[in-house]
């Protein structure tokens, strides 16, 4: 017999962005049903870097970003964890002289926007960061970034939404949503329907599918992020490390394991992904390069995901253009991990009032249409 659940949202995908998209909505007084089907953060939510940067962004998602810092310092409120989250700063370190140009030039531009970003250079940066070897001219730090086991926070918020009464479903996969009058219906096989008036895609690097079904198609691609981390290692780094133009970044936590991330892994399906041998291998020589107290370190562990990458590489963050009801989040192309409680949240004052203060402009769906 098919069991059915009548509720306000029906949420697709248990990652940071849909479970906190619950935890918001049942504070509000909805009835919340999400889907997920594999377990809640497993996909890219639970598999990325732990970075929770806002130095960086494009300037257009900066005002989310600042909303999730605020969420991010009230985790032990919220989720009853601090999921190992560390502010810790972060720094982007220049490597030359234009790069140095270019994290000033980023400095100038993101003013107002609250990060207080600080160009450090010569011996001021040696005195600093002494362990950082000697391919650094210096660097830009946001003092209030930081990082998080993502393994720990994504499923976390998932959790905390069903302590307050939503439905989790996991290991549900959504085969076939349509609308029905007012109401979206979704069914799993012939073991579930849930019936709700309102719809949010929050399933990462599958939500194309939802959202072609309703006539929006988006060109999704799929990436796979290359990670390692090494055996505990003394203590040398107390920040989160990015590098202008990218390549190589790094984070040492608290247990000395020093964790990196560069470079692609490699699709096995649609599904799945494996490290690439080559690609760990160039990762940690790089590595070693910027950090060389790497040099003669065991990883202990590699790994890497499956990851919704859009052309313009924002997301897609906002309302349906075909459907009321239903609302869009993904596509965040190897940046979702830092902003998604403050997506989640203004998800849910999309449903709760059909607003928010948010300028989501920059996300619509409909942006990569011939017409638009």
């Amino acid at each position: 017999m098919r069991e059915r659940i009548e509720c306000d949202v029906a949420i697709v995908g248990g990652g940071i962005v849909g479970g906190s998209a619950a935890l918001f909505l049942r504070q509000a007084g909805l009835s919340v049903t999400l889907l997920e089907r594999d377990w809640c953060g497993a996909k890219a939510s639970g598999v990325n870097f732990g970075g929770v940067r806002r130095q960086g962004r494009p300037l257009e998602q900066l005002p989310l970003s600042q909303r999730a810092h605020a969420i991010w310092g009230r985790l032990p409120e919220l989720l009853g964890t601090d999921a190992e989250y560390i502010r810790s700063g972060h720094l982007k370190l220049a490597r030359s002289e234009p790069d140095l140009e270019s994290l000033i030039a980023y400095r100038e531009r993101s003013q107002g926007f609250g990060l207080g970003l600080e160009i450090i250079v010569g011996e001021e940066f040696r005195r600093r960061w002494p362990a950082l070897g000697d391919r650094a001219i210096g660097g830009s730090l946001c003092p209030e970034d930081g990082h998080a086991n993502p393994r720990l926070i994504s499923p976390a918020f998932a959790r905390a939404a069903a302590a307050l009464g939503a439905v989790v479903r996991e290991q549900t996969p959504v085969d076939r949503v349509e609308k029905d009058g007012d109401r979206f219906v979704l069914l799993s096989g012939d073991a579930l329907e849930v019936r709700a008036r309102f719809l949010l895609n929050t399933a990462g690097a599958w939500s194309w599918r939802l959202a072609e079904a309703f006539g929006e198609p988006v060109p999704l691609e799929s990436l796979h992020p290359n990670m390692a981390v090494t055996e505990p290692l003394p203590r040398f780094l107390d920040v989160n490390i990015g590098v202008e133009g990218g390549g190589v970044y790094g984070r040492q936590v608290p247990r000395g394991n020093m964790v990196v991330g560069g470079g692609r892994g490699f699709a096995l399906d649609a599904d799945r992904a494996r490290p690439q041998r080559d690609a760990v291998l160039t990762l940690m020589r790089d590595a070693a390069e910027l950090f060389p107290q790497l040099r003669h370190a065991h990883v202990i562990r590699c790994w890497t995901g499956v990851e919704g990458y859009t052309p313009d590489r924002n997301p897609i963050i906002g309302p349906s253009r075909t459907t009321p009801g239903l609302f869009h989040a993904f596509g965040f192309s190897g940046a979702g991990f830092q902003i998604g409680p403050g997506v989640g949240q203004t998800l849910a004052e999309l449903v709760t009032s059909g607003e928010t203060p948010m300028p989501l402009e920059a996300f619509r769906i409909d942006r990569f249409s011939p017409t638009a």
